[in-house]
């Protein structure tokens, strides 16, 4: 059996914390993060807000995500080797998908704004956070491209208030956590419905 797991979200709104936590406790699980996907910096262009667009779909290489997604998708055991991911010894003596449960987790910011994905989460997942708490962490966070002077009210909110709405009208399946409770009552809240969908699938 295989599931596909999405957890989205505001930038710094815990969606990497939460996932890592899920990778330790879902057997045979394995993630594709977004974030991989980005195009190098001379590939991303300057918006009419006069930053470069890191916070659209076209900063992100699709295309490979969908077929690193598929990958998965054809061959779950194979994959996870090949990303050093432990199995359980029932799927690790077999080469086929059909012996126990395969959980992939896609992980990102954008993940409900592409139309090729939607269709395929069995959950889906949103963390949201406030305005003001979202500008406080994004400030503590060191990124290998830093942020200029504005860039966060000049287009990284706004960039996610013009795509949440467009994830709302796209996808009616997603379940909104907030990322203002604790860490714990987020993780959780997904087990439980993880644990949940699989039992409905059995």
């Amino acid at each position: 059996m295989k599931i596909i797991i999405g957890i989205g979200g505001v930038t710094n709104g815990g969606k990497t914390t939460l996932t890592n936590r899920l990778l330790k406790t879902l057997p045979n699980c394995c993630v594709v993060h977004q974030d991989d996907f980005f195009k190098k910096p001379d590939q991303i262009e300057v918006g009419e807000d006069g930053f470069r667009q890191w916070d659209v779909i076209t900063a992100l290489d699709m295309e490979a995500m969908i077929s690193t997604i598929k990958g998965w998708q054809e061959n779950p055991v194979k994959f996870a080797r090949s990303h050093g991911i432990s199995l359980s010894p029932e799927a690790e003596k077999s080469d086929s998908e059909d012996k126990g449960v395969h959980i992939l987790i896609v992980e990102g910011f954008l993940i409900y704004n592409y139309k090729p994905f939607i269709d395929i989460y069995d959950k889906c997942f949103y963390i949201s956070i406030p305005y003001e708490e979202c500008k406080r962490r994004r400030s503590a966070r060191t990124y290998t491209v830093p942020d200029p002077p504005g860039l966060f009210d000049g287009h990284v909110w706004p960039m996610y208030l013009k795509h949440r709405k467009e994830m709302e009208d796209n996808c009616d399946r997603i379940e909104y956590l907030d990322g203002m409770t604790s860490k714990e009552d987020i993780y959780n809240k997904v087990y439980e419905s993880v644990q949940n969908c699989l039992l409905n699938k059995l």
